[in-house]
C-alpha cells in the first residue's frame, strides 16, 4: 500500500484537495471576470469503482455546458476529453457520468471545466479529482466504512466533520456510507446547549437544514449541507464513496405504512410523496449507478478485485410495516429486503468468485431497535428481542444464512452502521436458536458525524457473541455531540499476499479501539 499512499497524498497536496482547484492545460476560449463565469459549487465526487469503470459528480451554479478530461497522469499528458453533458434546473444543477474502458489498478484524475449556456466563452475555473481502478490481480485492498452524517442536531461546527478527514489519512480504495447519509428530519438550529456548560454552534447553515424536508429542494438542501464541509470535500476529491441509505433520507423509521397525520413538523403527510422526493435527491447528489431494470434500485453488487466483493442490500425500501415481528411464516408483510432482493443476494452470493463477501447492511441483524424507543413498542431493525426461534424479518435472514451454508459459500463478513455505536459480534450457531448456518462475523460502525448512542440489547436468536463495544456509558447519557469524540469508523485490510482480512474499528482521533484478522476458507 506504500506506493499507492504516496500517490494519493501527493495528490492532495497538488491538486490542493481542499480548494478543489486545479491547474488546467484546457484549450479555452477565454476566462472573462471572476463574477460573470460559472462555478463548481460542491466539489466533485466519484464512487461505484470496479476495475474498468467508475462514476463521477459535480454541480454547477447555472445552466451550464460541462467539458471532462480523464487521464492516468496527474500532469493530464495525453488526456482524454469526453464529449460534455449539460447541466439544467431540473435535475438542480447536477451532473453525473459514468467513465468506461478504465484500465485496472489504475489512478484516474478527472478534470472538469463549465461554461455558462448563456454566454459559453465565460468559463469556471477547472475542478480535480481522482480515484483508482479495482485491480485485476491479487493486491492489498483498503476500504473504510461508516455511517450517519449531520444527525441529532450536530451540524458542521469550528471543527467540522473531522471523521471524514480521518478517514482520509488511510488513503482507503474506497469509502463504503452504510447509510442515514443525511438526517432530512432533523432540523438545525444555529446554538445547542451542552451537556455540563458550553454551547454547541453550527457555524454553516442553510435554510433548507433549519426544517424538516419536505420538498425536492429541501431534500436536496440536505446534500449540500454536507458537502459544504472541508472533510467531506477533501475526501470525495480523492477517494470513491459507495452510498447505501436507510432511514433518515426520509424521515426517521419510515417503511410504507408510515403515518404522519399527527406530527406537525410536516405539512406534507404522504410518506409516499416525501419517499420519491427523497429518492430523486439521493441519486441527484451521489455517484450511485443506475440501474436500467430498475430505476432507483439502491441494491448492488461492486467487484473490487479477485479478494473482494460487496453486496449493498435494500433494507429500507421493500420492507412491510414496523411492527411486532412476530409472524410465524414469511409473507410481504414480514419481509425485509423482499422477495426479489433476497433471490438477487443469493444468486450473486452463488455466483462470487471473489475470496471475500462483504454484505453491506444498513441495518444490524441481531441488535434490537425500537420503533418507538420511549414506549419500547414495534421493531425497526431486524430481530424482535424474543432471543427465539425466527419470526417476522429474522425468517428472511434465517433463509439467506441457511442458503449460505448449504451453496457452500465462504469468507462472508457483514459491515453495518445506524446505532450510533461501534461493536464487533460473531455469530456462533452453537449458542443461537437457530443453527442452520456457518459461523460469521458483524461489524458495526458509526456515527461518523452525528449524536452517539447506545448500547442496545443483543436477540440472540442467531448466537451473537459480542466482542467488543464502545459506547457512552450511563454517566455520559445519550445523543453525545462529535465533540466527545465517540464517533467511529471501520478500516478493511485484505492482504494480497495472504488473503488475510483484518478489521479495525477506530474513532475519529484516529486510535485503534479494537482489531481482529480472519483467514480466509480456502477451497479444497
Amino acid at each position: 500500500m506504500d506506493k499507492l499512499s504516496l500517490t494519493r497524498r501527493a495528490f492532495v497536496t497538488s491538486a490542493s484537495a481542499f480548494g478543489l482547484v486545479g491547474a488546467s492545460g484546457l484549450a479555452l476560449p477565454y476566462y472573462s471576470r471572476a463574477n460573470q463565469r460559472p462555478a463548481f459549487t460542491h466539489g466533485v465526487q466519484s464512487g461505484d469503482v470496479d476495475a474498468t469503470s467508475g462514476m463521477v459528480w459535480t454541480r454547477t451554479d447555472r445552466p451550464a455546458r460541462v467539458m471532462y478530461e480523464v487521464s492516468t497522469t496527474e500532469s493530464f499528458a495525453n488526456a482524454t476529453r469526453l464529449a460534455p453533458l449539460d447541466t439544467a434546473p431540473a435535475s438542480d444543477y447536477t451532473v453525473k457520468r459514468l467513465l468506461t474502458d478504465l484500465a485496472s489498478d489504475q489512478d484516474i484524475f478527472y478534470r472538469m471545466v463549465a461554461a455558462d449556456l448563456s454566454d459559453i466563452n465565460a468559463v469556471s475555473e477547472p475542478i480535480i479529482g481522482r480515484f483508482r481502478t479495482a485491480p485485476s490481480s491479487k493486491r492489498d485492498v483498503r476500504f473504510a466504512w461508516s455511517g450517519d452524517t449531520a444527525g441529532q442536531g450536530w451540524g458542521i461546527d469550528e471543527t467540522g466533520m473531522k471523521t471524514y478527514s480521518t478517514i482520509a489519512k488511510h488513503t482507503p480504495d474506497f469509502f463504503l456510507h452504510s447509510g442515514d447519509t443525511i438526517y432530512a428530519d432533523g432540523a438545525l438550529r444555529d446554538e445547542v446547549d451542552l451537556p455540563g456548560g458550553g454551547k454547541w454552534k453550527n457555524v454553516v447553515m442553510l435554510d433548507g437544514k433549519r426544517k424538516v424536508a419536505e420538498t425536492l429542494d429541501e431534500y436536496r438542501d440536505q446534500w449540500k449541507y454536507n458537502m459544504m464541509d472541508k472533510h467531506v470535500l477533501a475526501l470525495s476529491a480523492i477517494c470513491p464513496t459507495f452510498y447505501q441509505w436507510d432511514d433518515h433520507e426520509v424521515l426517521n423509521n419510515w417503511s410504507d405504512s408510515k403515518d404522519l397525520s399527527k406530527d406537525d413538523r410536516y405539512k406534507e403527510k404522504s410518506i409516499h410523496v416525501l419517499a420519491a422526493r427523497a429518492a430523486r435527491a439521493f441519486h441527484e447528489m451521489t455517484t450511485i449507478r443506475y440501474e436500467p431494470s430498475e430505476p432507483g434500485r439502491v441494491y448492488r453488487k461492486i467487484s473490487h478485485g479477485p479478494l473482494l466483493d460487496v453486496f449493498f442490500l435494500d433494507m429500507r425500501s421493500y420492507r412491510g410495516p414496523n411492527g411486532a415481528n412476530l409472524d410465524e411464516t414469511l409473507t410481504p408483510k414480514s419481509r425485509m429486503i423482499g422477495e426479489e432482493q433476497s433471490k438477487w443476494l443469493k444468486r450473486e452470493l452463488a455466483n462470487s468468485k471473489a475470496t471475500w463477501k462483504v454484505i453491506a447492511a444498513d441495518m444490524p441483524l441481531s441488535l434490537v431497535v425500537w420503533d418507538d424507543a420511549a414506549k419500547k413498542a414495534g421493531f425497526e431493525a431486524v430481530s424482535n428481542n424474543d432471543n427465539g426461534k425466527p419470526k417476522g424479518r429474522e425468517l428472511e435472514f434465517a433463509d439467506v444464512l441457511r442458503f449460505i451454508k448449504t451453496a457452500g459459500i465462504t469468507n462472508t463478513v457483514w459491515l453495518t452502521a445506524d446505532v450510533h455505536y461501534t461493536a464487533a459480534h460473531y455469530y456462533n450457531p452453537d449458542k443461537a436458536q437457530f443453527q442452520d448456518f456457518n459461523p460469521f462475523w458483524e461489524f458495526v460502525s458509526g456515527p461518523i458525524h452525528a449524536g452517539t448512542f447506545g448500547p442496545n440489547d443483543l436477540d440472540m436468536t442467531f448466537g451473537p457473541e459480542l466482542k467488543f463495544i464502545k459506547a457512552p456509558t450511563a454517566e455520559q447519557g445519550q445523543n453525545l455531540p462529535p465533540s466527545a469524540g465517540l464517533q467511529f469508523f471501520g478500516l478493511v485490510d485484505i492482504s494480497g499476499a495472504t488473503e488475510q482480512l483484518t478489521v479495525r474499528l477506530m474513532d475519529r482521533d484516529d486510535n485503534e479501539l479494537y482489531k481482529v484478522t480472519l483467514d480466509p476458507v480456502r477451497s479444497a
